[in-house]
C-alpha cells in the first residue's frame, strides 16, 4: 500500500482533457498549472472521454486520466437511502467531483461509473448558487465528499476549503466532508466552523491493506482526525462500511485500540457504524470487473435490490463495533445504520 504523493498525481494525470466551453475559465487554468507536463486535450463534452464504451474501471484506474468541465443542469441530489442521513431530514448530496483517487476493491463508484477517470467540475460557483436556492426554504444538510475525497485533491482543486468558506455563516446549512485522507495541513490552515463536519472513514490494517490502494495507513489518518479534534473541527468517525476479512474480531479491535489511544472520544461530534451494503447493479458492475476481489465476490443477500452480508453476519459485525464503541463514546453519540435505512441511536 502506497501514500498518494504528487509523484502519483503526475503520472496518473499525464493526459489532461478540457472541455472547450472551459478553456479559459480561472479555475480550469489554476489546475493545469499543477501539471506543466501533461498533454492537454480539447473536447467538446466530458462524457466524449468518460462514457467511451469498452472502458474497465479495475485496469484504468491505474491509467486515470483527468477531465475539466461545466457540470449542467441539476446539482443538488436528495441522499440515497443506503446512506446515513444522521437524523437530518433534508438530507442531500452533491458532486462536483466524480471518481477519486484512491482505489477501494469496495467502493461503490466503480460500479456506478463507466470509467476510473477523475472529473473536476470548475463551475463550482454554479453549485453554491443552487445551495442558495435550496436553504431559502429550509434547513439543508450537504454532504459534498460523496462520489470522491476531496481533501485528497485539495492542493490541485481547493474544493474542500471554498465548501468551508461558502457554509461560514449559514445557519441553515451543515456540511459534511468525508475523508480518507491524511492532510494535516488542511486542518492547521484553517479556522474551525460548527456547520462543517469532517468524516474520517477508518479501516483496520487488514482491510485497508487488501482492498484499500493507494490510500494512507490507518495510523496517519488517525493522526490528522486527531490534530483535526483537537483544534476544535467537528470530527465524525465513520466505521463504515465494516468489512469482513477472517479474524475482523480481533482486526477491528485493533483498531478500535489504536484510534482512541489517539483521539479523545469527548472531542468527537458523533461515529458512525455500518457494514457494507450496495445497489445490485453496482455490485454487478463490479464484479464483471474484479473476477479476483474477495470483497466483491462475497456472497451477499439481496434485499428489494440492496446486497448486503447475510442477516446473521451484518448484525453480530454492527453489535460488535456498537457495544465495542460505546465504552468509549457512550451510545448517546453513536448512529447505527440498518437495512431500513432508519438511523438508530
Amino acid at each position: 500500500m502506497k501514500n498518494l504523493k504528487q509523484d502519483y498525481y503526475n503520472a496518473a494525470f499525464s493526459h489532461i482533457y478540457v472541455e472547450k466551453a472551459v478553456a479559459d475559465h480561472v479555475r480550469t487554468k489554476m489546475i493545469l498549472s499543477c501539471f506543466p507536463s501533461a498533454s492537454v486535450i480539447e473536447i467538446d463534452h466530458y462524457k466524449d472521454v468518460f462514457c467511451r464504451r469498452g472502458q474497465d474501471c479495475g485496469k484504468q484506474h491505474r491509467a486515470q486520466k483527468l477531465i475539466l468541465a461545466e457540470k449542467k443542469g441539476k446539482l443538488i441530489y436528495r441522499g440515497a437511502p443506503v446512506c446515513q442521513n444522521f437524523g437530518n431530514e433534508r438530507f442531500y448530496y452533491t458532486s462536483c467531483i466524480m471518481n477519486c483517487i484512491y482505489d477501494c476493491e469496495y467502493c461503490y463508484l466503480k460500479g456506478m461509473y463507466p470509467s476510473a477517470n477523475l472529473v473536476i467540475f470548475v463551475n463550482l460557483e454554479d453549485f453554491f448558487e443552487e445551495v442558495r436556492q435550496l436553504i431559502k426554504r429550509d434547513s439543508l444538510y450537504l454532504c459534498v465528499s460523496y462520489d470522491t475525497d476531496l481533501i485528497a485533491l485539495e492542493k490541485i482543486a481547493g474544493y474542500a476549503g471554498a465548501w468551508c468558506d461558502f457554509a461560514k455563516g449559514r445557519e441553515n446549512l451543515k456540511i459534511e466532508v468525508r475523508t480518507k485522507c491524511a492532510h494535516k495541513q488542511f486542518f492547521g490552515e484553517r479556522e474551525p466552523s460548527g456547520n462543517v463536519i469532517f468524516a474520517f472513514t477508518l479501516s483496520p490494517g487488514a482491510v485497508a491493506a487488501a482492498y484499500e490502494h493507494f490510500v494512507p495507513p490507518l495510523s496517519e489518518r488517525i493522526a490528522c482526525a486527531a490534530k483535526a479534534a483537537r483544534l476544535g473541527f467537528l470530527v465524525r468517525l465513520c466505521f463504515d462500511p465494516i468489512i469482513y476479512v477472517p479474524g475482523w474480531q480481533s482486526h477491528y479491535q485493533e483498531m478500535l485500540d489504536e484510534v482512541f489511544a489517539a483521539v479523545d472520544p469527548e472531542k468527537i461530534l458523533d461515529v458512525s457504524v455500518g457494514s457494507f451494503r450496495i445497489a445490485k447493479d453496482y455490485l454487478k458492475n463490479m464484479r464483471r470487473q474484479t473476477p479476483d476481489s474477495a470483497v466483491v465476490w462475497f456472497p451477499y443477500q439481496n434485499d428489494a435490490g440492496y446486497c448486503h452480508y447475510p442477516d446473521e453476519l451484518m448484525e453480530k459485525m454492527e453489535q460488535y463495533l456498537f457495544s465495542k464503541l460505546e465504552q468509549w463514546t457512550g451510545k448517546e453519540k453513536i448512529f447505527l445504520w440498518n437495512e431500513t435505512g432508519k438511523q438508530q441511536l
